[in-house]
């Protein structure tokens, strides 16, 4: 388990090589998304987890900028993960992946220091308007959930994205 306080990498995506660590069960799932964010020169895939206490692990050890966590994680489900990354490295930058896209897990997601939460079934047209929103410190919530605001609560009419939530 995490121990301390870890200092995460200041980011500037407009002038640096994001470092991501995958996490995710699914291995097909982990190896497509992983193919995906390759496309991409400036994000290198520095590890990949398959449940929270590895992710966990590496977490700590090689404190990336950017956390793709899947929700159902077998031993320690995702949003547990999540919020013992956030209490260790406050300014950690999470994106949630899931299927699921029930109210109360995507509020739990948020609640505990996710800065967004992405369906996997939009992530093919979504996936990097998410990581670039994460990134950036604005939160992003995929089009079909509907829009929450920064404490993650569901806030109809309002834009996806909360610009300056640093």
């Amino acid at each position: 388990m995490l121990q301390g306080t870890i200092v995460m990498p200041d980011c500037d995506i407009s002038k640096s090589v994001v470092r991501i660590l995958v996490v995710d069960d699914f291995e097909l799932w982990r190896r497509h998304i992983i193919g995906e964010l390759r496309k991409r020169a400036d994000w290198i895939i520095v590890a990949e987890a398959s449940d929270g206490p590895e992710a966990l692990e590496k977490f700590e050890e090689l404190t990336p900028e950017l956390v793709l966590l899947d929700v159902g994680l077998p031993t320690m489900d995702g949003i547990t993960v999540a919020s013992a990354m956030v209490r260790a490295a406050p300014g950690a930058k999470l994106l949630m992946l899931s299927a699921h896209n029930g109210g109360a897990i995507v509020q739990a997601a948020l609640g505990a220091g996710a800065r967004g939460y992405l369906l996997k079934s939009d992530a093919g047209r979504e996936l990097v308007p998410a990581i670039e929103a994460v990134l950036r410190g604005d939160l992003f919530v995929s089009r079909r959930i509907g829009s929450y605001d920064a404490t993650g609560r569901h806030a109809l009419n309002q834009s996806i994205f909360v610009e300056s939530l640093k």
